[in-house]
């Protein structure tokens, strides 16, 4: 837009600072609403206050709180259905959506529907995390204050990944994790331009969520108060190895067990999205009403965090039941998202890494008791390898759960583990839990980070639109005398049998004026070394695909023919001098 400007870097530092406030602000509304719904639906009462680290207390509804459930469903649904669609879910795909294919627009309307949905969702015993929509609502106001303000497309995407980084570091007081994610998932470049707002955004969502919050880490494990790991037994070592490779395959099951779900609904209720909520919704609290039953707690419901402090206190000692656990989460965190629901999906991972953790470590030690090992150890660090290994963020992970424990010796075993994880779910599954959902849009994520911001536009914004249409059994002569005044400026690409057989540039095209034969086919002096894309293609992926085929030039499909509508070369890309540092000149 003609009207856009770049913010100064004093203003757009207090412009952050800002987007921190209202992001720090954001996550104690959004727990506030969490609370009131839970405590209406378990309890009946009216009260903001709920803590998630301790079990809640039974519903003297017994059986009937799942009607509650349902009704919180119909609810989530009539919401999403009639004024965010883009609500629905785990969030942060679609932030990423907006950054790279909907130049950083999310609209206002997302964040009061994504908090209201996602309030109802867990706080009705919905398994899904409280992460996702607090990114989403500090992103969407990140995209809101951009637009009010007329800022260019790359302050555009560091205020979002500001808003996203403070969402995160207020809801688990973690900082410098916040940071990390938005570097990781959503920032487009790495400079003082983009970490700077980011950090000041984090740092004073975090302030503000310490003061209604307190300054506490978000778990307490009182038996890391002594060293529990010791370099001087490296065997300990392939313990975390081992660890890190089941979080692998867990992620790569998490990650299954969601989009399958999400298939299996779409094609059994496309057309009837409250019978889908709902149903979905009743198998959830039905998982977790019998567990409350028969074993005093209702473990699976919600954000879980009741049940990931009592196995890294120790309580929860036999692996049989952590394991039961697992799949317990993994399948209800799969109806609640396939269904419909709203709400992140890191909560659900950090329950299942600490039950499947936790149970490896009560294994080995059985096993191996001269090891002297802590099952609480390995439950923190198979949170960071489910986490790392589904997302995609392993330093984010390490550094997050790191902060949300506060214990440095376990950063090690976390490391190795994360790494194990993510190396073996990349094997076994290309995408990650968030990649996966636009992949599956047809919207692919860039493999890693960009450091010119203008690879991340489609080739429509930069292919050569003079393009003309030819036979490729079209004779020299005739081709001349058709075409003779587009030689020097246009681009033709030569069919047979209506596909594309190669092209001819206007510098080819000049050589056949002066050597070829008149008589002679065009299809005789045809390049044919192009690739083929679509015009939606970013050029994050076309430039390595050009490289692997080595094309210097890639053919552009389009229009309502799918026909051949511009092309991209080295020249087009040669124009590509649009550095990250000279945008902000």
């Amino acid at each position: 837009m003609t009207n856009e400007r770049f913010l100064h870097p004093l203003a757009m530092a207090l412009t952050s600072i800002v987007i921190g406030v209202v992001a720090g602000l954001g996550a104690v509304v959004f727990r506030a609403l969490i609370a009131l719904v839970h405590n209406l639906v378990f309890l009946g009462r009216f009260s903001t206050y709920y803590d998630a680290n301790q079990h809640t207390v039974l519903s003297p509804l017994g059986f009937g709180v799942v009607a509650a459930v349902v009704l919180a469903a119909l609810l989530v649904v009539f919401l999403t259905q009639n004024y965010a669609p883009e609500a629905r879910g785990h969030g942060v795909p679609e932030v990423m959506d907006a950054v790279y294919y909907q130049r950083g627009r999310i609209r206002p309307v997302v964040a009061v529907i994504k908090a209201l949905a996602s309030a109802l969702s867990i706080g009705s015993g919905g398994s899904v995390g409280r992460e996702g929509p607090i990114i989403q609502i500090g992103a969407a106001f990140g995209s809101i204050t951009s637009a009010f303000l007329r800022l260019p497309l790359p302050q555009r995407i560091t205020l979002i990944a500001a808003g996203a980084g403070g969402g995160i570091a207020a809801t688990f007081n973690t900082p410098v994790g916040g940071v990390l994610f938005a570097l990781e998932i959503l920032l487009h470049e790495v400079s003082v331009r983009t970490l700077v707002p980011v950090a000041l955004a984090t740092a004073t969502a975090t302030y503000l969520g310490q003061l209604f919050f307190g300054p506490h880490p978000s778990f307490v494990i009182p038996s890391f108060e002594t060293p529990y790991f010791e370099l001087a037994n490296p065997w300990v070592l392939f313990a975390y190895l081992g660890l890190g490779l089941l979080a692998g395959a867990a992620a790569a099951l998490y990650i299954r067990t969601i989009y399958g779900f999400e298939d299996f609904f779409n094609r059994r209720f496309r057309r009837r999205p409250y019978l889908r909520h709902a149903l979905g919704m009743t198998l959830v609290g039905v998982i977790f009403v019998l567990l409350a039953r028969y074993t005093g707690h209702y473990y699976t419901q919600g954000v879980g965090y009741a049940t990931v402090q009592d196995v890294l206190m120790g309580r929860l000692d036999g692996w049989g039941f952590l394991l039961l656990l697992f799949v317990l989460k993994l399948v209800s965190t799969g109806l609640t998202l396939g269904s419909g629901a709203s709400g992140g999906i890191f909560s659900p991972g950090l329950f299942m890494g600490a039950t499947l953790g936790g149970a490896y470590g009560l294994i080995l030690a059985q096993v191996f008791p001269a090891l002297n090992l802590s099952p609480p150890a390995f439950a923190v660090a198979g949170m960071a390898g489910v986490i790392g290994g589904a997302t995609g963020a392993a330093v984010t992970a390490i550094v997050i759960i790191f902060e949300m424990t506060l214990d440095y010796s376990a950063v090690l075993p976390m490391a190795i583990t994360v790494a194990a994880s993510y190396g073996l779910r990349k094997a076994l599954l290309s995408e990650s839990i968030y990649t996966m959902k636009l992949e599956r849009r047809g919207h692919p994520m860039p493999d890693a980070l960009q450091t010119n911001f203008a690879y991340m536009q489609p080739v429509a914004q930069i292919m050569e639109r003079r393009v003309v249409r030819l036979q490729a059994d079209a004779a020299v002569a005739a081709f001349l005398d058709a075409h003779r005044e587009q030689l020097a400026t246009h681009w033709f690409v030569a069919y047979a049998e209506g596909r594309p057989q190669g092209y001819l540039s206007p510098q080819d095209a000049l050589g056949l004026a002066l050597e070829a034969d008149p008589e002679e086919r065009i299809a005789a002096y045809l390049e044919r070394d192009f690739v083929l894309v679509g015009e939606r293609r970013r050029l994050f992926n076309l430039v390595p695909m050009m490289r692997r085929h080595g094309a210097p030039v890639a053919l552009v499909l389009g229009g309502t023919n799918g026909g051949v509508v511009g092309v991209v070369s080295a020249a087009e890309l040669g124009r590509l001098t649009l550095d990250v540092s000279e945008l902000y000149v």
